[in-house]
């Protein structure tokens, strides 16, 4: 786990595919969307893109397309698909799902409890994340307690493959949660939207 986490810290680029399940979880403060899956990419120090899977009202599901370039983010509209500045009552900064040195290297320092299940094809490690730090690399959108997680490892670079875990709040229910990383290294080049400029 502390390979891990300095491994985790020297990330310059990578692919996160995310998946949530159960009770919903909102990325806008009216609680009418409820986010179902990301697919991103990002590249250091800051900038992403992706696609985000999302529930509308509970009934239309739907892709909305996320950019972050510094601190310039654009999401685009679900009706007209035309990207626009990010709104202040949403929260899904697509960026803030892999943050190597604010999110991910202080989410592995402080995992307590640390239990190898498995060191096989992956080292697979059970261990309580804090809330905190699990918060920021669900892009704000996990609120709960300490949560176990379970993580992947992979057993030659010491890069997280995946993290699972599920969460429950007073508030929402319970959660589960998948964050698949792949593709570490890769050259993305991360642009603005067509027509909003940088």
């Amino acid at each position: 786990i502390d390979t891990a986490a300095t491994a985790m810290a020297a990330v310059e680029s990578v692919r996160f595919d995310v998946e949530r399940s159960g009770d919903p979880v909102y990325i806008d403060t009216v609680e009418s969307i409820e986010l179902d899956a990301v697919i991103g990419r990002f590249a250091a120090p800051a900038d992403a893109d992706a696609i985000v899977t999302v529930t509308i009202d509970g009934s239309l599901v739907t892709e909305l397309g996320a950019v972050a370039l510094g601190t310039d983010i654009w999401l685009s509209n679900p009706i007209t698909g035309d990207f626009e500045p990010l709104p202040p009552s949403y929260d899904i900064d697509p960026s803030r799902f892999f943050d190597p040195t604010g999110g991910w290297q202080p989410l592995l320092d402080g995992l307590t409890d640390r239990e190898l299940l498995d060191d096989g094809a992956a080292y697979v490690v059970r261990g309580v994340a804090p809330e905190a730090e699990l918060r920021r690399v669900t892009a704000g959108l996990v609120r709960a307690d300490d949560v176990v997680v379970d993580l992947w490892l992979d057993p030659h670079t010491a890069l997280v493959q995946r993290i699972e875990f599920s969460v429950t709040g007073a508030r929402y229910g319970t959660s589960d949660w998948r964050i698949d990383l792949s593709d570490y290294g890769a050259p993305f080049t991360i642009v603005a939207p067509e027509g909003v400029g940088s």
